[in-house]
């Protein structure tokens, strides 16, 4: 297994919610330092943001999730989250975990990402 490792994704009804986690490991830095967010892929489209949080736990969100979707982390467990509510079919993709830059505000940016996790199929039903 590489350092990030996501779970939680599955099969729901349009409106329903999941809660995927991304536990680190074996990370250059202690978990806390970096900026780590969410991203997600569809077959034959780029992959793109979703949700970052930055070693202060400031959030920032792509707007076709905002209201819906919530990050959160907890350093202790060395763990990320994102709570997914209000699920739609577009929802659908593979999510993928990363930790990337140490730091907060601007270094978490851009393409950040150093780490990535294998990813977790999130499949939203009408």
């Amino acid at each position: 297994q590489g350092p990030l490792v996501e779970s939680g994704g599955g099969s729901v009804q349009a409106g329903g919610s999941l809660r995927l986690s991304c536990t680190a490991s074996r990370l250059t830095l202690a978990f806390s330092y970096y900026c780590v967010g969410w991203f997600r892929q569809v077959p034959g489209k780029e992959r793109e943001g979703v949700a970052v949080i930055d070693s202060l736990g400031t959030t920032s969100y792509a707007d076709s999730v905002k209201d819906r979707f919530t990050i959160s982390r907890d350093n202790a467990k060395n763990t990320l989250y994102l709570q997914m509510n209000s699920l739609k079919p577009e929802d659908t993709a593979m999510y993928y975990c990363a930790a990337g830059r140490p730091g907060y505000g601007a270094a978490c940016q851009g393409n950040f990402a150093a780490y990535w996790g294998q990813g977790t199929q999130v499949t939203v039903s009408s």
